[in-house]
């Protein structure tokens, strides 16, 4: 897959037949970041960030001493529509190629986010996290929507699994969420069949329980067998006006059937 980081194209995840024997020999993921040191932790890839917009601060933490605080500005890591699409803009981290989910696996994510109060509410696009199908340069498949993502426009905070069926809101609310931290969890398997699920909870309450297909199949040109990564941060379509968020205590782990 390929894309545009400012005027630049780069390749985007390893090739497949390179992601196949990198999680064929890997070990059980367990993964952790609270954001503690000065520099950012390996496990995440910055090829969707600039990092002008990025800093470690201490100002605003959900658990430690300092926190990850990401500021999307116009123009920030610009990527022109395809087809349908609207350009967008984002700043996002995104886990390292070594640390993708494999299909039919459960995997358990719990990360914390914070939106401040001065967060414009908007009409606009904006994922704040997602869950994306790895496609392999198919362009049936390159400007796909996130198989899972995490959204805030218009004041609603909701929660959206795409298929080849279409788009399912899992979860969603109208409640006030600027101003505090938001702990999500999620315990996810990704399939193209029915055993696919996913469990998530919001502040240590239960909002998902699904159950069934939650991918993309190799009609819409995916490999039989796919391969996802998560990414955080903030994604949009073209604003004027800049956005921040916080991001703490991040963890991955890979759970026994």
């Amino acid at each position: 897959m390929l894309f545009r980081t400012g005027f630049k194209t780069k390749k985007y995840l390893f090739a497949l037949p390179l992601l196949l024997a990198i999680i064929s020999c890997r070990s059980p993921i367990n993964v952790y970041d609270g954001f503690e040191t000065p520099g950012l932790n390996k496990i995440w890839g910055t090829d969707r960030m600039e990092m002008h917009s990025f800093q470690i601060q201490s100002a605003i933490v959900r658990k430690g001493t300092s926190a990850a605080k990401i500021t999307l500005q116009p123009g920030d890591v610009f990527e022109a529509g395809v087809g349908k699409s609207k350009d967008s803009e984002r700043d996002e981290l995104r886990e390292a190629d070594q640390l993708v989910s494999d299909e039919g696996k459960i995997y358990e994510y719990q990360f914390s986010l914070f939106l401040p109060d001065s967060f414009p509410i908007v009409p606009t696009r904006l994922v704040i996290a997602q869950w994306k199908q790895h496609c392999g340069g198919d362009s049936a498949c390159s400007d796909a929507s996130p198989v899972m993502a995490i959204r805030f426009v218009s004041g609603k905070l909701f929660i959206t699994v795409q298929t080849d069926s279409g788009t399912k809101t899992v979860y969603q609310t109208t409640d006030e969420i600027r101003n505090q931290w938001l702990d999500f969890k999620f315990k996810v398997r990704f399939s193209r069949s029915e055993n696919g699920l996913i469990d998530g909870w919001l502040n240590g309450k239960p909002i998902i329980n699904f159950k069934g297909i939650n991918c993309y199949s190799s009609k819409k040109g995916y490999a039989d067998h796919s391969y996802f990564y998560f990414k955080t941060g903030l994604y949009r379509d073209l604003m004027t006006v800049p956005m921040t968020i916080y991001i703490d205590e991040y963890s991955k782990k890979e759970l026994a059937e």
